[in-house]
């Protein structure tokens, strides 16, 4: 093998990382929403699609996130306790708790 040849081989080959590294996709995140003076904070949250939110009660009473046009709901979270759903499809989703109706907020999904 030349010099030029092998200087060629080792070029091609220290690129490879790299060039494997950009193609992978990030790892998807989980944003936080917390429950708490019988409010969603933030009401309103904007994830990329295929991320998760996880909701935790720090009220007294318990809660739930339902989504009611999607059928989508974290279940009864009583003080402490957290659920989380993931948001595939882009879109913007409203929910309420299911046992305080009053109590709204909206994930918004970006593509």
């Amino acid at each position: 093998m030349t010099d030029l040849t092998r200087r060629k081989a080792l070029i091609l080959t220290a690129g490879a990382p790299i060039a494997l590294g950009l193609a992978t996709r990030a790892k998807a995140a989980t944003a936080e929403v917390t429950i708490q003076g019988m409010a969603f904070a933030p009401a309103t949250i904007t994830i990329a699609a295929g991320d998760s939110v996880r909701w935790t009660n720090s009220d007294a009473a318990p809660h739930t996130a339902t989504f009611r046009a999607t059928g989508a709901d974290t279940g009864r979270l009583n003080r402490g306790d957290s659920g989380a759903l993931t948001f595939d499809t882009p879109g913007s989703y409203e929910y309420a708790c299911a046992i305080h109706p009053s109590m709204r907020g909206q994930v918004i999904v970006t593509g």
